[in-house]
């Protein structure tokens, strides 16, 4: 009960900070809500290789993406406070460790799900149609996503040095991931050679399963292979996490 307890003051604490920064939230949800609005009605009557329509690709690719980059930032926040010495203190606590890792990636799942949940109503204002039970599936994926991204991108803050190495190591892998995974148009699209590269990249599998249950199909086999990497990756992401945060000096 100890790790439950910590991991739940851990949680408290930075979920009142966050709603305390308001520059947070907003621009937090600035970046897919120009993507909705200045990116989305390009696509309206455009022929995507799918019977889905714009919004319905666009939306599950905008929440994967929010995933993506929101849940593999978050480690600039760990980074600062360990410079300015409060993760030392607090290791210094009774305070299990395990919970100082999993208090801040349940704050931020929940932070990520909030703002999952505006752009869905946004997209819904739209055109956007998707049955209720398959947008709560997609947050579900979106919610998986983000812990395992958030953990381990706090396990990289505790092993690397200054602001720059890190964000120069996200960059550079989260970027090429972005492209490949195909957010925001469907890689059918994409020449041979690219999506099968596109094939290798586990976000495919979990924007083509979004955009699946979007359009209500939930018996699907794109879905099944979905939740299955991702959460094959998710696993992976923790178990990573985990390793470097209790690995970093």
């Amino acid at each position: 009960m100890t790790l439950l307890t910590d991991t739940g003051t851990v949680f408290g604490r930075y979920l009142r900070a966050t709603l305390r920064s308001r520059t947070q939230l907003l621009f937090g949800m600035l970046q897919p809500l120009l993507f909705l609005a200045l990116f989305g009605p390009l696509l309206t009557g455009l022929r995507l290789g799918t019977d889905a329509t714009s919004w319905q690709t666009l939306v599950p690719g905008v929440l994967v993406q929010l995933a993506l980059l929101g849940g593999s930032f978050v480690g600039l926040g760990l980074l600062m406070d360990r410079n300015l010495g409060v993760i030392d203190r607090m290791r210094a606590t009774p305070v299990s460790p395990a919970a100082l890792l999993l208090g801040r990636t349940l704050r931020d799942v929940v932070q990520l799900l909030a703002q999952s949940a505006v752009l869905v109503l946004l997209g819904l204002a739209f055109g956007l149609r998707a049955p209720l039970l398959g947008i709560m599936i997609g947050l579900l994926f979106v919610g998986v996503l983000a812990a395992a991204l958030s953990a381990l991108s706090y396990g990289l803050a505790m092993n690397v040095r200054t602001v720059p190495e890190f964000a120069a190591i996200v960059n550079t892998a989260a970027i090429p991931l972005m492209l490949l995974s195909g957010l925001l148009l469907p890689m059918t699209l994409a020449p041979g050679w690219l999506d099968g590269a596109s094939r290798a990249v586990p976000f495919r599998y979990t924007v083509d399963a979004v955009r699946e249950v979007f359009l209500g199909h939930y018996a699907d086999g794109t879905v099944a292979a979905g939740a299955g990497v991702t959460l094959v990756l998710a696993a992976l992401c923790l178990f990573g996490g985990v390793r470097l945060f209790h690995r970093a000096p």
